[in-house]
């Protein structure tokens, strides 16, 4: 007999779990962790953007490789998660750059399998329950992963705790985190059903949706790596500045339960390109009008549309090709990952220093703007299904 399938909450927990330790661990744990390690001594402020764009390289790879694995979903999500584990500990057993950079790549490659295979698992149970909708607790989890990681970096960072124990801390509460993800995470056979047949869908459209989500990527990604340096000019106590990140984080937790109500589900490409719209809004403001008013409004529209725009654009890949949607929502990451690599990539050829930055933010809000015409006239080609 086939072993009972997971119920709906269990898929949810599950994959949250999984997608806060992916992500907001394996991804974005670097950037709270950062100060710290300045702090210490142990790295020079010139050598982080290697970390960072090490990082989103393997991510990247990740991505660009997660559809050929020779494993189910579930099972390449398991030996990821296990691996964000082990590397996020080993970044406080050396001071060697070398090895960061070596760790901080793995961690991207491993963060990349993960949400692909998360996603493809969690897609499919629920879609297997009848739960779709259930999506938005699903990618809750990567903001709450990213709210945790700051909020445990200003809490944890005691006087005379190194960067290097808490970076062996966070390892040891992300092999806790992921203690339900390797029990539950099994089977995940695909797929449940056929979607309806393609009622008009051409290639040129996904091949549309894919470039407009790696201009996600391009324009999210400025913004969600600056705000707390920006935020760091303008306020000096790091407990507050130190906020940004997990307001972000929060913003974008509570936005995919937002995400999965059903006016935003009943059309999800014409939400995409409101959430573009305003995504742009918020790299815009901190270029134009930097207080802490705008810094706020920024982390809002930023942190309140990043996962959401994630969770509509692999939900649509996954409607377009069911047969083979670790395939298709890999396609999506790694437009997505190209994207953010150029993000800031196209800063080295900017002036230094804030005008560069401004000019880079700007960018970023114009390219987002760009693809708002093109999913909104995308949106109103067919009627949207569930899955």
């Amino acid at each position: 007999m086939s072993p009972k399938p997971p119920s709906a909450f269990i898929i949810c927990l599950a994959s949250a779990l999984a997608l806060a330790a992916a992500m907001g661990v394996g991804r974005f744990a670097f950037t709270p962790m950062l100060p710290l390690m300045v702090r210490d001594g142990h790295l020079r402020m010139e050598a982080s953007p290697w970390l960072a764009a090490v990082n989103y390289l393997g991510y990247l790879i990740g991505a660009l490789t997660a559809g050929r694995l020779p494993w189910r979903p579930a099972q390449s999500a398991r030996a990821s998660l296990l691996g964000v584990a082990i590397v996020t500990s080993a970044m406080g057993a050396t001071a060697q750059l070398s090895l960061w950079l070596a760790l901080r790549g793995l961690a991207g490659v491993f963060s990349g399998w993960a949400l692909v295979g998360v996603s493809a698992w969690a897609m499919a149970e629920l879609a297997r329950a009848r739960r779709p909708r259930l999506a938005a607790f699903v990618y809750a989890g990567v903001g709450t992963g990213v709210a945790f990681a700051g909020i445990f970096c200003l809490v944890a960072a005691r006087p005379g705790v190194s960067s290097a124990q808490l970076w062996l801390e966070l390892g040891a509460l992300t092999l806790i985190v992921i203690t339900a993800p390797l029990l539950f995470m099994r089977g995940g056979l695909e797929p449940v059903s056929r979607a309806p047949a393609a009622d008009g869908r051409k290639a040129r459209d996904t091949g549309l949706l894919t470039l407009c989500y790696g201009v996600f990527g391009f324009g999210y990604i400025l913004p969600a790596t600056f705000l707390p340096a920006l935020a760091r000019q303008m306020i000096d106590d790091p407990h507050v500045f130190g906020m940004v990140w997990p307001v972000f984080g929060g913003a974008a937790a509570l936005s995919t339960l937002v995400g999965g109500a059903s006016p935003i589900q009943s059309n999800r490409l014409r939400a995409w390109a409101i959430c573009h719209a305003l995504m742009a809004l918020g790299a815009l403001l901190p270029s134009i009008w930097l207080t802490p008013v705008s810094l706020a409004a920024s982390a809002l529209f930023v942190g309140g549309t990043f996962m959401v725009v994630t969770m509509l654009g692999l939900q649509e890949a996954r409607m377009r090709d069911p047969d083979h949607a670790a395939a298709a929502l890999g396609r999506m990451t790694a437009a997505f990952a190209l994207g953010q690599f150029a993000g800031p990539l196209a800063l080295t050829f900017a002036p230094s220093g804030g005008p560069g930055l401004n000019l880079g933010l700007r960018v970023a809000g114009a390219a987002l703007l760009l693809t708002v015409p093109a999913l909104w006239r995308l949106g109103g080609r067919r009627r949207p299904t569930p899955f």
